[in-house]
């Protein structure tokens, strides 16, 4: 009854607009079923292999799978077929792959845009200027086969709550940017996990991606 009752907890504090990730990397399929029998539909995976054996697993449920962790290009084939949303679209070279793969599978892939805030050179993701360039090339038009629905972020692993609170600031701040000057469609913001939810969400978060509160520690 565990994972129910953190299930329950959490969105009973959500707002309206904010959607829970149940962040289910490394834990088996019996527990994602005890999620979704609780109510939860949006599951995380971070790796492309796990996540294409737990679709063929729980084949029979109503699930929203969405791709959080670093992917690899070569990674892609494996998750486009089902993926629902991915969230780490960190390289024009990895949207291009994206593109590629989606429409192998006839499907348009909605991705976000993963933005480096953090303090910490090991995060993936563009930094604000790399993105607006990216952007202002023009080059994510041309691609068919994904949409982008917003931005992920990540702030910098600390205690300091300023640190984190100025993170997740700046990220909403781009993702205003995004919408006023490129995407009006891209209302995705996730950013928040088992530790700082709660301040993701005062700056806007759309999305909060939490897995140890739930699950508890990996399983495997």
């Amino acid at each position: 009854m565990f994972i129910a009752e953190e299930i329950h907890r959490i969105t009973q504090a959500l707002p309206a607009g904010v959607r829970l990730v149940a962040v289910s990397k490394y834990h088996p399929a019996d527990a994602i079923r005890e999620a979704h029998a609780a109510g939860q539909r949006l599951f995380g995976e971070s790796h492309a292999q796990e996540l294409q054996r737990k679709t063929q697993e729980l084949a029979d449920l109503n699930v929203e799978w969405h791709f959080i962790g670093h992917l690899q290009t070569n990674k892609v084939k494996y998750i486009a077929p089902y993926v629902h949303l991915i969230h780490s679209m960190d390289s024009p070279r990895l949207l291009a792959e994206i593109n590629k793969q989606a429409l192998k599978a006839g499907r348009v892939i909605p991705c976000l845009l993963q933005l480096h805030v953090a303090q910490e050179e090991t995060k993936f993701g563009f930094t604000p200027d790399e993105a607006r360039a990216f952007l202002d090339s023009g080059e994510w038009q041309q691609f068919e086969g994904v949409s982008i629905a917003g931005i992920m972020a990540m702030a910098t692993n600390t205690d300091d709550v300023h640190r984190i609170r100025e993170d997740f600031h700046r990220a909403r701040l781009f993702a205003e940017e995004l919408r006023r000057n490129y995407i009006p469609t891209a209302t995705e913001l996730s950013m928040g996990m088992s530790g700082d939810w709660h301040i993701a969400i005062d700056e806007g978060s759309t999305l909060i991606r939490i897995g140890t509160q739930i699950f508890g520690e990996r399983q495997y």
